[in-house]
């Protein structure tokens, strides 16, 4: 389907897990799987219609986040000579992409298959200059049910005549126990990292790759959420960990376990991408979502694998700027389990 189309809900559904995405943003507005006696529950945030997306009540439900996920410091970047500047939509800093990021543009669908394995490929042409960022960029992503109960999330993206910087995340939120079962404190995590980026007063990484080892961060060994998020500076967890080249499957590396109690319900996520922001869901206050439920501050949890926040600004950090000649590749591996 060429040009802008109008916003709309698809379905992959596998006869075990049911997804729902909308081609606005790319976003993943519930996902249905079953906890040990069989019963289906949606585990992530979100709205019944596409109205409240559109209208920008969603804090970044779901979606897909870019040009550059995360913040930059200040806005601005300085790439081959020239001074960028964008929005500064989370102040002092430019969040996932400015004020209309890769979240609040309707993509186009250019394939959607149905069977055993079901699929669908979103597509969307970012241009020269699109909130501040420098050449067009061809972007497409596309969501597969892999088995029963794993969902595949890749992402590709090709600049076409400029250097640019390139992050994509996708920004759902999980609640294991169902997505109005209340908040995710009791949920046991465990993150392949050794090492986190410290931030700033400003949420900007300071520049340091710092040991989680006898700090609130350390999620080394699984632990419960709420452990010890109280001594987290803040509201909570919004920090990205540098993830370990550990165990891997189809070259992806594990980047975290998640467990929740309740329903036994197990989400293993594996990537390719160097970090993963681990975001508590601090911001979340009193937003009416499906159902009518109400989801409160630490009603769902993120885990946005990414290059590190600010890289275009830290030397030391794995570079995000992706060249004309190259193809920016990410991938995601969602795999659902009971334990």
């Amino acid at each position: 389907m060429a040009g802008q189309g109008k916003p709309e809900l698809f379905e992959l559904n596998n006869g075990t897990m049911r997804v729902r995405i909308s081609n606005y943003g790319a976003t993943i507005t519930s996902l249905c799987i079953p906890d040990k006696q069989g019963h289906l529950d949606d585990v992530v945030l979100g709205f019944d219609s596409l109205e409240p997306y559109l209208k920008g009540e969603a804090p970044y439900f779901g979606c897909i986040v870019g040009r550059v996920a995360n913040r930059i410091k200040d806005g601005k970047f300085t790439l081959n000579g020239v001074e960028y500047t964008l929005p500064i939509n989370n102040p002092p800093n430019s969040l996932h992409g400015g004020n209309k990021g890769f979240d609040k543009v309707v993509w186009d669908v250019v394939d959607h298959k149905d069977g055993e394995n079901p699929s669908i490929t979103f597509k969307y042409h970012s241009h020269d200059g699109e909130e501040g960022y420098p050449g067009d960029v061809i972007v497409t992503a596309t969501y597969i049910l892999t088995s029963s109960t794993t969902m595949k999330l890749e992402m590709e993206a090709v600049p076409k005549n400029k250097a640019t910087p390139i992050n994509l995340a996708q920004h759902t939120y999980w609640n294991l126990a169902g997505h109005s079962s209340g908040n995710v404190l009791e949920h046991l995590v465990q993150i392949s990292a050794n090492h986190s980026t410290p931030v700033d007063e400003n949420t900007i990484p300071t520049g340091e790759i710092m040991p989680v080892k006898g700090t609130p961060f350390d999620f080394t060994a699984e632990k419960k959420i709420g452990f010890s998020i109280h001594e987290v500076p803040g509201l909570g967890y919004d920090h990205n960990y540098v993830l370990d080249h550990g165990e891997e499957k189809s070259c992806l590396k594990h980047a975290a376990k998640v467990k929740d109690p309740s329903s036994s319900r197990v989400l293993n996520l594996w990537t390719d991408a160097p970090g993963v922001q681990f975001y508590t869901g601090n911001y979340v206050n009193g937003v009416v979502g499906k159902g009518g439920s109400v989801y409160e501050k630490h009603s769902g949890f993120c885990l946005e694998t990414q290059g590190f926040p600010n890289a275009i600004n830290q030397p030391n950090f794995p570079s995000i700027v992706v060249q004309p000649t190259e193809k920016y590749k990410h991938t995601m591996l969602f795999e659902f389990s009971m334990e």
